[in-house]
């Protein structure tokens, strides 16, 4: 499937959009989880600091 959204995202308009993995700790287990979004390459920087 990672195979299939890198494919998908080399193609016409969307080079322009980047996948995020950002690390956000849980308030219920206390444990660290992967939080994952498309955004565009502009919209990064917004995505990193928000809390």
């Amino acid at each position: 499937m990672a195979k299939k959204t890198v494919a998908t995202l080399q193609t016409g308009a969307s080079k322009k959009t980047t996948k995020v993995i950002r690390m956000v700790k849980s308030q219920k287990s206390k444990a660290y989880v992967f939080e994952e979004k498309i955004v565009n390459a502009e919209e990064v920087n917004d995505f990193l600091t928000r809390r």
